[in-house]
């Protein structure tokens, strides 16, 4: 691991400049998978945990978070990084508080971790549901909202998850941007977020139909269109 990466460079001791210098050069190093072990191996996950506080800047809070995204891509370091205490610090960075950069990077972290059966528990239980779903509304980016659904999408795998998202209100929301004219991009993670819902819940399934009747647009059709069916 070069000097940067080195844990007293993340630490409170550290301006606010070296801190985003160093984490900038994790996120690059933490695009290579055998980096990605190597840097959670390091104990890099604790302090970069820190630096998404509310005593850090924006711009090393993003940073921060966005080596934590490339970290999770790996299964082992997706339960390291649950571990270490990033879910409340990630669940409060989805507030409208927060600029929308850090919350689409906040959002893409919660989306890999939620790729672990166990993390889709804790996160719900951490409050996330309910700030993803006001992600995907019209005050969001189109980039926010695709991280916002792609999360979404994992934490319906989970059955009682899939009940709890749909009783914030993210049907509608999800069906919203399946709607023609609407950025492109974000569709896929919404389809796939609307097919995990009523894989095995009809409620949902009643509730997406009604959805997409409400709003003028055949929820089914635009789902098997980018390839997904209910």
């Amino acid at each position: 691991m070069p000097p940067l990466a080195r844990r007293d460079l993340l630490g409170p001791e550290s301006s606010a400049m070296l801190q985003q210098k160093t984490t900038t050069l994790l996120s690059h190093l933490a695009e290579n998978a055998d980096n990605k072990v190597t840097i959670a191996a390091a104990s890099a996950i604790p302090p970069l945990v820190q630096l998404l506080g509310p005593g850090c800047t924006a711009e090393v809070q993003q940073c921060a978070a966005g080596v934590l995204m490339f970290l999770a891509q790996n299964a082992d370091n997706q339960v390291i990084i649950a571990a270490s205490g990033v879910i409340p610090p990630l669940v409060q960075l989805l507030g409208p508080q927060t600029s929308a950069m850090v919350q689409q990077c906040a959002a893409a972290v919660l989306f890999f971790l939620a790729q672990n059966a166990d993390n889709q528990v804790i996160i719900a239980a951490a409050g996330a549901i309910h700030s993803l779903v006001q992600l995907l509304g019209p005050g969001s980016g189109a980039e926010v909202q695709q991280s916002a659904a792609g999360a979404l999408s994992c934490l319906a795998e989970h059955e009682g998850n899939a009940i709890s998202i749909a009783a914030a209100g993210a049907i509608p929301a999800l069906v919203q941007l399946l709607l023609p004219g609407s950025v492109d991009f974000p569709k896929v993670d919404a389809a796939r977020a609307l097919e995990a819902l009523g894989r095995s819940n009809a409620k949902n399934r009643a509730a997406i139909a009604a959805a997409g009747a409400s709003a003028d647009v055949d929820v089914l059709v635009e789902m098997e269109r980018l390839g997904f069916v209910q």
